[in-house]
């Protein structure tokens, strides 16, 4: 089966700062909490590797980018590092050494043909501000965040057009204050609610500035909401879906499109004793000054059922008291990840921006599919065979055509990711790249058959999909 790419929609493919450039040129005091993170828990990334020289793209940004032009990618999106943004994060003195790096590559991709689109906060919070404020936590970092986004539009918004304030902004809350998995394992889930509120109305700020100073572009952020299917059509397993969905997803979507929160969220945040703080004029700021659009990231499906078990209440608060995960049996799978592969959830969550969110304009910003051990699919010209990828992007990238089609307003798809990149704690173990790293022989750059495969999706617009289907 063929499919036809419309003729405005975007393809391109995405990293962060931190997961590419390494810590060359980084001034002492310029951590990020990835940074910390790795410093003080580093035996729990495969095999030690993490952003200390992650791909080196801070020194080797240009053989990336001569790379983006031969496979004729239009547009990448990427962060800047805040942390190493600043050599004081309140006086909010530029680290100029840093700050005209980011000229250089911004510049070396609008020469080759590649619009560039940057991310403000893609886990890269200071550690300076973590420390002295405990993050998000506090309203100086919302206010001391939006002073910076300032300072970055004056310098680049004259030649970026697409921006977005946070990368998936409830992750690291979630793994830090609401499961307690990862540094500094503080479960406090008051503060994880305070954390979502707050990046939300630092957006909201952010907006607002951006619009009120007229800057020539379109302002988003990244989220990553994940499609919650009941494990069965019971009201017990609906109800467990449409509480996951509420407490990870509506969060963030309803106040940042719609602008105001969920009316059912408060009684339960109360019933728990995890309400954030907020005043009617930080509501009214969010209600005024919704996203021009969002960024999407997917890559499976979640599915839930009610619990089985009665909550211990001796245990703190976690939105799981009203769901437990359930594995479709059978489901198709990515086995080196550990996730489903499901791709009729572009259609479906598609189809929600349509009926529920305003039919906002969004973009997947993420989606692709981690290998372990690409070596074993290597030919003898050391070219890795990755017909996987290929696959899996043609599958859910079909989908995505589909749901465009029947009228839901989506404008692009941004592949995770262009070249192999560190992940957390999961490192280099699984492999996302167009472009290989060859991390045995200086990290040097090759293209995969998908980097082929990519290349020409993006000259013909046209791709075909395998029918599986036993009767055709």
């Amino acid at each position: 089966m063929k499919r036809q790419i419309p003729e405005d929609f975007i393809i391109g493919a995405g990293s962060s700062a931190w997961q590419t450039e390494g810590w060359k040129g980084k001034k002492e005091g310029q951590d990020s909490y990835l940074d910390t993170w790795y410093k003080n828990e580093k035996q729990v990334w495969h095999e030690g590797y993490g952003p200390g020289v992650a791909t080196n793209f801070y020194e080797r940004y240009q053989e990336d980018i001569d790379l983006m032009k031969e496979i004729g990618l239009t547009h990448f999106r990427t962060s800047i590092n805040w942390a190493r943004f600043f050599i004081d994060y309140e006086t909010l003195e530029v680290d100029e050494e840093y700050a005209s790096y980011v000229d250089r590559f911004v510049d070396s991709l609008i020469e080759a043909g590649v619009a560039p689109m940057l991310c403000l906060e893609h886990y890269e919070l200071p550690t300076f501000l973590q420390d002295k404020y405990d993050g998000w936590s506090s309203k100086k970092v919302v206010e001391l965040f939006v002073r910076y986004a300032e300072i970055v539009f004056d310098r680049y918004a004259d030649r970026v057009h697409y921006w977005f304030t946070f990368n998936e902004p409830v992750v690291i809350q979630t793994r830090i204050y609401l499961d307690a998995i990862r540094y500094p394992h503080e479960q406090d889930t008051k503060k994880w609610m305070q954390w979502n509120y707050h990046k939300v109305l630092a957006t909201a700020k952010v907006v607002e500035m951006y619009h009120r100073k007229n800057y020539d572009g379109q302002i988003g952020i990244v989220l990553n909401p994940e499609v919650t299917y009941p494990r069965s059509s019971s009201s017990a397993d609906k109800k467990a879906a449409d509480m996951y969905d509420l407490f990870f997803n509506r969060i963030y979507l309803d106040p940042l499109v719609k602008g105001n929160y969920p009316e059912e969220l408060f009684p339960l945040l109360k019933k728990h004793g995890v309400q954030f703080d907020y005043t009617k004029e930080e509501m009214a700021i969010i209600a005024q000054n919704t996203v021009d659009y969002l960024g999407i990231n997917l890559y499976y499906p979640n599915r839930v059922k009610a619990p089985n078990y009665q909550w211990n209440d001796q245990t703190p608060f976690h939105p799981a008291y009203y769901y437990d995960h359930f594995e479709l049996p059978g489901r198709k799978m990515n086995k080196s990840r550990g996730w489903e592969i499901y791709p009729q959830m572009m259609v479906d969550f598609g189809m929600r921006i349509k009926n529920d969110y305003e039919n906002i304009p969004w973009m997947i910003t993420e989606n692709g599919m981690g290998i372990e051990a690409e070596e074993q699919f290597m030919d003898n010209n050391g070219v890795v065979q990755d017909d996987y990828r290929i696959e899996f992007i043609a599958e859910h990238l079909s989908q995505l055509i589909e749901v465009t089609e029947a009228g839901s307003n989506c404008k692009g798809y941004m592949l995770w990711a262009f070249t192999d990149c560190v992940s957390p704690m999961n490192a280099f173990k699984n492999r996302y790249g167009l472009v290989r790293i060859d991390l045995e022989h200086n990290r040097d750059r090759s293209l995969k058959k998908s980097a082929f495969w990519y290349k020409s999706l993006i000259e013909n617009r046209t791709f075909d999909v395998a029918d599986k289907t036993e009767f055709n």
